[in-house]
């Protein structure tokens, strides 16, 4: 029983830094905050205590708003030929 409950914790030590490597870290890399800056969606600043810092300057567009409407044509009402052919 000790050594399925410690094997349970363990998976969720793993799980949870994996998770954490994944992420996390990619998400604070100063790499991928240069790859915005160059595409026109950030930039860097100086505060007044002259730390650099970083920040959005355009509002990140969700998947939501990126779904387009699809327009069916109308079905056109068509003439009865089946009355033509008698």
């Amino acid at each position: 029983m000790k050594l399925s409950f410690l094997s349970g914790m363990l998976c969720g030590v793993i799980m949870s830094a994996a998770a954490t490597f994944t992420l996390t870290i990619p998400g604070t890399n100063d790499h991928w905050r240069m790859e915005i800056v160059n595409r026109g969606g950030g930039t860097w600043y100086f505060d007044k205590n002259g730390h650099l810092g970083w920040r959005w300057t355009v509002r990140p567009i969700s998947e939501r708003a990126r779904s387009v409407r699809i327009s069916l044509p109308q079905p056109q009402p068509s003439s009865d030929s089946s009355r033509e052919r008698l």
